[in-house]
This record gives structure tokens, sequence and C-alpha cells, in this order.
């Protein structure tokens, strides 16, 4: 990294920045109540909305949120005149999985190989570090040049939207000229890159029901109608051959003109067992950024361990629909509702709850504030240039955020590089990508504030 002295003072802070962040991780802050306490999530916000108030942040709020989680609001003010940015990150973490799959205790942050373990180190507790090493960066070398909101959300992971709506209601609250959301990252370990488009996404829980009550599978089985077979029967029917997503009437032949994702690259990074082929058709960065993508994510049926000897009475599936940008998250919800209830067999009944949405979301790349980030990721890694991918996730906020403030530059960064493995068993953040992407920011607001 170029010598000056914000990243001479980012290298500083980051023995703090690694106990602030085993101290973030520590709490088990995923947002569904049923599996962790709620007051793991309350105790993770309150460290952040005390991080902000350290941080010399005015109006620092613990926001309750429609969907009764919390989100921390801060504002700290920076010179008369000067444009305003925010900040956002997420505190809230997806549930740590088979905790025995991991290498090291998810929840408690583990150094290892040169990576930093545990659950949100990079999605998206790391986030809020980031935020608060680039603020600390730029006080400690002429101050902040801009007027700063925090928002740091404690349901994303959910999708349950307490924080779109809470925005909704009070639209002057988040209200700025720029939004920085530290939720991406890069395409891949020091290589700078921001990102331009993110799928939406819905989310619903599809159960059948053929029976009154289990049945002897020797007694009745051959004619009696199996919740769990016209079930899997439902879930295949939304894959074509090649595993293309195939719902009726949603179109899946877009391509990508951006950045391109090797497609041995791509294997490496998703662990893909040898012999084992990928699905679908067209490039990599087709498939995963410019069409949909649906996902069973679940299944309620018997476990092996056991089970008996029945034809199944009723099952459940909670099933994922990511959708690309261009196409609207309701119609295309619309159009699964209906394929699923026009290829469930037998007369079988089925009931569709949807639980969670977010619309797809593209950036303007041709706004100052992208510049400014050029810029600045030129600076901080040096010998490099900022690249334009896609994010298959979705941050249902950005459509929030864009339709409440349309004159607003929103860009998408942060720290969840493929070796991040997000979502995934043994997460961990890069230390040296938290530090580069830290300074950049900082870079960023200086350099944007210039303009």
């Amino acid at each position: 990294m170029s010598s000056n002295p914000v990243a001479e003072t980012v290298a500083s802070l980051m023995p703090r920045a690694k106990a602030e962040l085993a101290e973030l991780v520590a709490f088990r802050s995923v947002a569904d109540f049923d599996q962790f306490p709620k007051s793991e999530s309350e105790g993770a916000a309150r460290w952040v909305a005390d991080a902000l108030t350290a941080e010399g942040f005015q109006d620092v709020a613990l926001l309750d949120t429609p969907d009764g989680t919390q989100s921390v609001y801060g504002y700290l003010p920076g010179p008369r005149g000067a444009k305003t940015v925010l900040l956002y990150a997420h505190y809230d973490v997806q549930p740590p999985l088979d905790e025995s799959g991991w290498a090291t205790p998810p929840f408690e942050l583990t150094e290892r190989d040169g990576r930093w373990y545990g659950r949100g180190a990079a999605d998206c507790k790391g986030g809020v570090i980031m935020h608060l090493l680039a603020l600390r960066a730029l006080k400690a070398d002429g101050g902040v040049p801009v007027h700063v909101k925090v928002i740091v959300e404690g349901s994303e992971e959910q999708g349950t939207g307490g924080l779109e709506r809470y925005a909704e209601a009070h639209p002057e609250l988040l209200e700025a000229d720029t939004v920085v959301i530290g939720d991406t990252g890069n395409f891949r370990v020091g290589l700078p890159t921001v990102t331009s488009t993110l799928r939406g996404m819905t989310l619903l829980r599809v159960q059948v029901d053929t029976v009154e009550g289990n049945l002897h599978s020797g007694q009745f089985g051959g004619a009696a109608p199996d919740a769990l077979a016209a079930l899997i029967r439902v879930l295949d029917s939304l894959r074509a051959e090649d595993g293309s997503t195939t719902v009726d009437g949603l179109s899946s032949d877009a391509s990508w003109d951006g950045l391109q994702y090797d497609e041995e690259e791509f294997r490496a990074d998703a662990k893909v067992i040898d012999g084992v082929g990928l699905i679908g058709s067209g490039t990599v960065a087709d498939r995963i950024w410019a069409r949909p993508a649906v996902t069973v994510l679940g299944i309620d049926c018997p476990p092996v361990v056991g089970a008996t000897a029945s034809v199944q009475a009723n099952a459940r599936a909670l099933v994922s629909l990511r959708v690309p940008p261009g196409v609207d998250v309701a119609g295309a919800t619309k159009l699964l509702q209906a394929h699923i209830e026009a290829h469930t067999p037998w007369g079988a009944r089925v009931a569709i709850e949807q639980i969670g949405q977010g619309q797809p979301f593209r950036a303007d790349t041709a706004s100052p504030a992208y510049r400014a980030m050029g810029e600045a990721m030129a600076e901080a890694y040096p010998g490099q240039e900022m690249q334009y991918s896609g994010q298959g996730g979705s941050i249902p906020l950005c459509n929030t955020l864009a339709a409440l403030y349309p004159d607003a530059e929103i860009l998408l960064i942060g720290l969840s590089e493929p070796e991040a493995q997000i979502h995934a068993v043994n997460e961990s953040v890069s230390p040296e990508e938290l530090e580069r992407m830290s300074v950049t920011e900082a870079l960023f607001l200086r350099k944007y504030a210039a303009n």
C-alpha cells in the first residue's frame, strides 16, 4: 500500500480493529429469535451504538423497526456546506449452520493462516469496523470532510424488511447525497471492485397436503397420494435438465457484458467437487448476475434417522428465487406462485406464503461518486483499477433508498470476496482486505468532498 497518512493511521489501528471485531463477532446476533435469543441481537446493537457515541456521533439511536429488530443510527456533522454521505452495514448474521463443521467456534474470532475466522467477520460485522476505521483515519489526518450518517441494520439476512419500512416512514432520516453500502466485496482478494448490480429476491414457504394423516406405506402405498413425493415433483419442475431455473413465463436468457468470471476460478471459489458439473448455460457471469436462480433452502419432512414406513400426509419447503435487474420482483413472485400451483400433481392442496422479498438494483456508474471511488481504489490498491461486477445476492434496502432519494448516488463495496465463504461454515475476512478497503473508503470520502 502506498505510504500516506491515512494508510499509516489505518495500519496502526488494525490491532484495535481485530479486538473490536472479536467483540462484535461474539454476539450470536442471528435475527431469527426462534433459534437465537433476541438479547444477542440487542447486545450487538448496543455495541454499535456505543462505538458511534465514542466517535463523537450525535443523535445516536436504537431504532425499533416494524419487524421487531433494531437498527442503529448516528450522525457525525462535517464542515458547513459539506455533502452528506450515508454509510451502511448490518450487524445481524446468518445462522452458523452445523457448528461442528467449523474448524474453530463460529462466534469466536480466530486467526488462522493469515485470515480472521468467525460468523459475520466479512458479512457484515467487518463492514461496521471498516466504516469506523475509515472515519478514525480521517479524524487523525485533518478531519472528516463530509457530514456522515451511519445506519447499521439488524435484520438484513432475514429479509424481513424492517429497516426499509422504517425508512419509508421516516424519509428524512437517511437522506444523503451519496450512500456507501459496505455489504458486498471485491471480485477477489486484491482486485478493487464495486458492485454495480444486485439480484432481487423473493422467499416463499410452500406446503403440500394430501391426506388427513400419515398412512402405513405397505397398506396404502401405491395408491395414496404422498405429500413428500408431490413436493419433490413441484421442486424438480423449477429446473431444466441442465439445472437452469425454469419458472413458467420468467425469462432466463439475459447476458452479462461486464467483468467475466472464469469457469475454473468459479469452480475453485465454489469448491465444486471434482467430476461434478456446473448447472445452467451461458457464461458464469450470465448465470449468477444476469439470470434468475431458484434454490430450495430447506424441506420439512421426516429425517432419515427415526423415519417410519409411512406415506407422508404433508411436507413443506422454503424456496428462494433470485431475480436479475430489470425484472420486477412482485411480478416474478406471481409467476413463481402460479408455476408451483400449476405443477402440483394429483390435485394435492398447496399453500404458498411469501415471507420476504427485495427488488433488484442497478447503479449509475457514470456518476461523480464512482469517479471518486475509482481514484480512491487506485490509490489504495497500487497498480490496480476499479472493476465493476454484479452480485448474485440481494440487499433490499438499496432499492428503498433509490426510490426515496432518486438523486442520491449509491455505491456498493465491502469485504465479502470469494475466500470469505460468507453464509457458509468457516466464514472469514482478510485483514489486509479490511485494511485496504478502510483506506479506500477514507480516501473516497476525501476525494468526493473535493469534487
